[in-house]
């Protein structure tokens, strides 16, 4: 009876033995298994977190990008504004330019008759005036005459030449003026030195400086002065001439008309 019961005791203990190492067998399957899923998320996680690290750098370049297209953009728009303005205030230049070409025919209508009445007027001024130089500056009125009806010089050079021979006779008012020429006396023609002092007197002295005379507005004519004065007039000739050094010199001028 013992022994069945020894028997039977190590039969039960080998059965609880194999009984518990099937349970062993049991519960580490799962623990594998959970092991096996954590590596898992973490891989997967760290996956993601490479992704989400992508996304954000390129998140981050295109919010740079983005700025700098911002920045460009208001830049490109103040040169735009500014170009516009400039192409406004060109606009308006050649808006002008046209008005004035517009005029030009206009102004030509005006001006060529003008410069017409101004070499007239210059030539009866020049008739007027005191008979000096009448060659040379009824020859430069010829020429003005002439080139008014040349098409080849342009209306402001035309006007330019009028002012120009304006401007030689308004200097011969303010200059001794000393030149060589024939004097007609009494049927004959003598070799004399003219000497106009200004506007205000014309004189003329014979080459041998033996004789003068001075210009007499009302008679048309010539004046013989006295040979007191033969020696003052030589002097104004050669200073007029550039001959002498300036010095005083006295000399008969014609007295000044009542006014009117």
């Amino acid at each position: 009876m013992s022994k069945v019961s020894n028997k039977t005791k190590i039969a039960t203990a080998l059965v609880g033995a194999l009984a518990l190492a099937g349970s062993n067998l049991v519960i580490a399957d799962p623990l594998s298994n959970v092991q096996k899923a954590d590596s898992k998320i973490h891989a997967e996680a760290a996956t993601s977190q490479k992704k989400v690290d992508k996304y954000y750098d390129q998140a981050q370049d295109m919010a740079f990008e983005y700025a700098q297209v911002a920045d460009t953009r208001e830049s490109t728009k103040s040169y735009n504004d500014y170009v516009a303005g400039l192409v406004a205030d060109q606009e308006a230049t050649m808006k002008l330019i046209q008005d004035d070409i517009n005029g030009v025919d206009k102004l030509r209508q005006g001006v060529v008759p003008l410069m017409f009445k101004m070499v007239d007027a210059l030539e009866q001024f020049i008739a007027l005036d005191l008979p000096f130089n009448l060659e040379a500056r009824n020859a430069r009125v010829e020429r003005l005459r002439n080139t008014l009806n040349t098409a080849e010089v342009t209306l402001a050079e035309k006007y330019r030449l009028i002012l120009d021979a304006y401007n030689i006779e308004r200097e011969y008012g303010s200059k001794l003026n000393a030149q060589t020429g024939q004097l007609a006396l009494d049927g004959k023609e003598i070799l004399v030195d003219f000497l106009n002092f200004g506007r205000v007197a014309l004189y003329a002295q014979s080459q041998d400086q033996k004789q003068a005379w001075m210009y007499n507005a009302d008679s048309k004519g010539w004046d013989q002065l006295s040979d007191g004065y033969l020696r003052n007039l030589n002097k104004a000739i050669k200073q007029a001439r550039g001959q002498g050094a300036p010095d005083m010199f006295a000399l008969p001028i014609p007295a000044a008309e009542a006014a009117q």
